[in-house]
């Protein structure tokens, strides 16, 4: 999903690269390009081009030799971003995927749930987030569900 904010469209790497500079600068109080290129495990010259992309789009200042900073919106957008990867991770730890499988599960995820889809995980996050007992229900439900019955696999709902 390419998100679209005013008339710039960010593209999913564009958003995988505003997180993790937002990111690095909130752990780090700054991001270097070889922060971000073994971050994300990627080339220095791939991270070199992508802020060249995100200066273009006003998201970052970069000067050259210099190093670059977030502006006001490329700051808005890491941190939405930023939001939107917890969310997602929380709510697959509420299912009980394994922390092995989040992250991967989530990079998977993020990019390709439409705005008002999202908008509806994180009130179903906050439900039971807002509740212990809601979320002891929840895990409940789920330990019960896979002792009493097996869950079907995903050729079984594909053939149904």
């Amino acid at each position: 999903m390419i998100m679209k904010v005013g008339v710039c469209m960010l593209t999913p790497s564009m958003e995988d690269y505003l997180e993790k500079i937002y990111e690095l600068m909130k752990d780090k109080g700054y991001a270097r390009v070889s922060d971000i290129a073994s971050s994300l495990a990627v080339q220095p010259s791939s991270v070199t081009k992508m802020l060249q992309k995100l200066d273009e789009q006003d998201y970052v200042t970069y000067e050259k030799y210099r190093g670059f900073v977030l502006t006001k919106t490329g700051e808005q957008m890491g941190k939405a971003m930023k939001q939107r990867h917890n969310m997602l991770a929380e709510l697959l730890r509420m299912l009980g995927i394994p922390e092995t499988t989040i992250q991967e599960d989530v990079e998977g995820i993020e990019h390709h749930v439409s705005p008002q889809t999202l908008k509806q995980l994180n009130r179903l996050v906050d439900y039971f987030q807002s509740d212990a007992a809601r979320l002891e229900s929840l895990v409940h439900y789920r330990t019960k569900e896979s002792v009493e019955k097996p869950s079907k696999n995903i050729d079984e709902y594909s053939s149904n």
